[in-house]
């Protein structure tokens, strides 16, 4: 079977072609039916034999926050009458992956033991921007285990600066 890039790849490009006049209203809605196509609920019961892709966009058009425009609709269409609902979510991460080439931009998951208030993330924003040396979209993401301090991961570049993982540096400083 062919791998769940390889597949998504065709479909985002073209939502992207599709939508490059608003690719941030689009961005908006292809998030959000990729986190309700997550569902495996939904999974198991698109994957029905006996649900039409009818009852699988009513479905999905319902749960949605809000009303659907006509290329989103159009959009979910394509995918659910190709079977090809379980892939959405890769197809929203290629998705915004061609967004932020076009924008210059990376996506960045700062990791924190605690919450981050929104004047401190706006200074941790600007100097990992500096750091980088790029514009970032910005998530948090709380781990406890993480004791303090932050990790950040952008693309395949990561930048931990948490007390595990200075503990962990002691801990092999001293055994070696």
């Amino acid at each position: 079977m062919a791998e769940l890039a390889t597949i998504a790849r065709p479909y985002a490009e073209a939502l992207f072609k599709a939508t490059v006049a608003d690719l941030a209203g689009a961005a908006v809605w292809v998030e959000e039916l990729a986190v309700i196509a997550g569902n495996p609920q939904l999974q198991q019961f698109a994957e029905n034999p006996n649900a039409t892709a009818q009852q699988v966009f009513d479905v999905i058009a319902g749960v949605a926050k809000a009303p659907l425009n006509d290329a989103a609709k159009n959009f979910l269409r394509t995918v659910i009458d190709n079977g090809r609902l379980s892939v959405l979510p890769e197809i929203a991460a290629q998705f915004r992956a061609l967004k932020n080439a076009q924008s210059g931009s990376s996506d960045a998951v700062v990791y924190s033991a605690f919450a981050i208030d929104g004047a401190a993330l706006v200074d941790v924003k600007a100097t990992l921007e500096k750091r980088f040396g790029r514009k970032l979209n910005v998530s948090v993401e709380l781990q406890p285990e993480l004791i303090g301090g932050i990790r950040v991961v952008v693309g395949d570049e990561v930048l931990d600066t948490s007390v595990k993982a200075r503990l962990e540096q002691m801990k092999v400083a001293l055994t070696a």
